[in-house]
């Protein structure tokens, strides 16, 4: 059991302060911030800003300079011991001369995994990991989960009245929110790495399905990538003039296998990847989109959709967080449903663990997850 002074909670809480400067650049690698503390004194910072670039590690060491000789590190992930973009954070701290390392939580990169700590350990560097460490698994959500379930972490988000209604019977649902939620929205969909919808919501709103937040907005310096756009069409009806593909970003397209080559020859001038799914229970294998959209480094996905392909992920156990924004008015039973779920008893109720509500103008967002209890 590692015993964490008040020094150590304070330096590690500055680390991951600076780790979430990256929220919105570091896909598709993860979030890490790092602080170089001597005599109690922080000689360096540093945080890993966009994947290619340094890590925080190798940019807190080189603010320090010759003082990060015998000096503590507080990183909010395990450094690396392999050669990726960059070359082994471990290395640095090496030569730099380290004596102490307090790490947040172990890499769940199998490449990494303990093996950064093992190494800095048998050097003779002091190891201490586990501090603060819930706190740096809520930066890096996505990550974890393609490293260790080898699908993204997917996050649903739903506008709603306060009687529970997503759009009057007719589909109109602009606006059910005001400005400030749906501003509170690009802000979700900037820190995703693909935005996802279903060809019903394509057909019915025609969403162009993007990041409308400005990185000065975001306070971000440079610039900061679209996500990947991704529609599931089981039935190939996309459609070129579609206006998700009225810029640059890239569109990824999962449509029954039988409808691929159709597809691509109607999709073809737009630049947009298809790709051919099995179909299961009258929708295309979410197992099998989810683990695609894995082995394209996408962390994060932020579903925007109906209530019939947010129902789907919700039954297949594939929603690790719900988002939905209320706004302060009734829209009568005859609108339509947050979610289709098959649920006929009180006993087959979906539980969930309310973890944040906060008022977003005149609305209120509700952040909840899946409970096992």
């Amino acid at each position: 059991m590692n015993d964490f002074t008040p020094d150590d909670h304070r330096f590690m809480a500055r680390a991951l302060q600076l780790a979430a400067m990256g929220l919105y650049t570091t896909d598709p690698n993860p979030r890490v911030g790092c602080v170089v503390v001597r005599g109690r004194q922080v000689v360096g910072e540093g945080y890993h800003a966009r994947a290619g670039e340094a890590h925080a590690e190798v940019r807190a060491l080189r603010a320090a300079g010759e003082q990060a000789r015998d000096s503590t590190v507080y990183v909010t992930l395990e450094p690396c011991n392999h050669h990726g973009r960059t070359p082994p954070c471990v290395d640095a701290l090496l030569t730099a001369g380290v004596s102490r390392v307090v790490v947040a939580m172990e890499d769940p990169n199998p490449l990494v995994s303990g093996q950064g700590l093992e190494r800095l350990r048998r050097s003779g560097v002091s190891i201490a990991h586990g501090l603060m460490a819930e706190a740096a698994h809520d930066l890096n959500p996505g990550f974890i989960s393609r490293m260790q379930r080898r699908r993204p972490w997917v996050r649903v988000k739903l506008a709603a009245s306060l009687d529970g209604r997503t759009a009057m019977a007719s589909g109109e649902s602009r606006w059910i929110t005001g400005e400030a939620a749906r501003q509170d929205v690009q802000r979700l969909r900037a820190r995703a790495s693909a935005l996802l919808t279903g060809m019903g919501t394509v057909l019915a709103d025609d969403p162009r399905l993007n990041r409308r937040i400005s990185a000065a907005d975001l306070g971000v310096a440079g610039s900061v990538n679209q996500p990947l756009r991704v529609v599931l069409d089981r039935q190939g009806q996309l459609f070129p003039r579609a206006r998700l593909f009225q810029d640059e970003a890239p569109v990824q397209v999962f449509t029954a296998e039988h409808h691929v080559e159709a597809l691509q020859a109607r999709l073809a001038a737009t630049g947009a990847r298809v790709q051919g799914v099995r179909e299961a229970h009258g929708h295309l294998d979410l197992t099998t989109v989810l683990t695609a959209l894995a082995a394209l480094e996408v962390n994060e996905v932020h579903v925007e959709a109906g209530p019939r392909l947010s129902g789907a992920l919700m039954q297949a156990g594939y929603v690790d967080e719900l988002v939905v924004y209320l706004a302060p008015h009734l829209m009568g039973g005859d609108a339509r449903g947050l979610l289709d779920l098959p649920i006929q008893h009180m006993a087959d109720r979906i539980p969930l663990e309310i973890r944040e509500i906060r008022p977003v103008g005149r609305d209120w967002r509700v952040t909840a997850r899946p409970s096992a209890t």
